[in-house]
């Protein structure tokens, strides 16, 4: 696969978005920001976020919505790579935000669901309704690991619900074309959930003992990263240790395309024929851009 260096210097990039002017706008979880991406590479900060912004996606209101998970990594240098670490004291939760383009306002939605506070928001996708399905990934504490979980929340703030408490390290996130199943991707399990969606914003019962039906296991020690789901409904996931992108059939099968960094964090699909793909090497503070062998699925909203 033959890529293009789009830009360079981020402090951790995640969340990209293909926006319809051609330019990328990108989270820094390091940096605590927001950037926006020309063509040419050029950057452009747009807000700071504080926190640790990690997804973002458009909604349907043309804002960018944002997961923070708050602050919930230490910063390692291994090498000059820049490598999360764990959980610093200091860290009391995550938000949803949301940044107007317009005005330049940015506004926190949520915080907490049911009276619990969330931990660390992590990846979003907003269905045709309009609702954003998202995860909360946990976080590492000196005793254990705080399990994270899968949420439905409203865009204007009036309604969020958890629809999957204890999952272990639930990161991206996706919709099936048809919008009859989310897809989570588990960091620490290398692992590729489904879950039926029984009706918008709500998932079915779950199979049996198991929290959703597993896709597939990677074999030896590899992390998964976030998401972006094909128009032929393969969903490319981020990969770390074995950098690259792998997309997952939802049959099991599998496939690897490599990126020179061992923290890939996320995929975004654009251009005329969604053929265009941007990622985010995270560890060396890149983009990338290639051109992707099949069409990505286009997002029901962009600005």
């Amino acid at each position: 696969m033959d890529i293009e260096l789009v830009a360079e210097g981020f402090e951790f990039p995640e969340g990209p978005i293909a926006m319809a002017d051609g330019s990328i706008i990108l989270t820094e979880i390091k940096g605590r920001r927001l950037t926006r991406v020309s063509p040419d590479g050029a950057k452009t900060t747009l807000v700071e976020t504080g926190g640790g912004p990690n997804g973002a996606a458009i909604g349907p209101d043309g804002a960018v919505y944002i997961t923070n998970n708050g602050g919930s990594f230490e910063w390692l240098d291994n090498a000059g790579l820049t490598i999360p670490g764990p959980t610093p004291a200091s860290h009391v939760g995550g938000s949803i935000q949301r940044f107007d383009l317009a005005t330049g306002k940015l506004t926190t939605l949520y915080e907490a669901c049911d009276g619990r506070r969330l931990i660390g928001p992590n990846d979003l996708v907003f269905d045709r309704q309009g609702g954003m399905w998202f995860t909360d990934h946990g976080c590492g504490t000196p005793e254990g690991r705080k399990f994270g979980g899968l949420y439905y929340a409203k865009a204007d703030g009036s309604h969020i619900s958890r629809q999957r408490d204890h999952l272990i390290a639930p990161n991206g996130v996706g919709l099936s074309p048809d919008e009859k199943t989310v897809y989570a991707a588990d960091t620490q399990l290398a692992r590729l959930w489904a879950f039926d969606i029984a009706e918008p914003g709500v998932l079915g019962p779950p199979p049996g003992f198991a929290p959703g039906r597993v896709i597939r296991n990677l074999d030896g020690f590899q992390y998964l990263d976030s998401l972006a789901v094909e128009a032929g409904g393969k969903v490319c996931v981020a990969t770390i240790i074995n950098g690259g992108i792998t997309a997952f059939d939802p049959d099991g099968s599998i496939e690897h395309f490599a990126v020179p960094d061992l923290v890939c964090t996320n995929i975004v699909f654009g251009g005329a024929d969604m053929r265009d793909a941007w990622i985010t090497a995270s560890s060396t503070g890149k983009l990338y851009k290639t051109r992707w062998p099949r069409p990505g699925l286009r997002l029901n909203f962009n600005a």
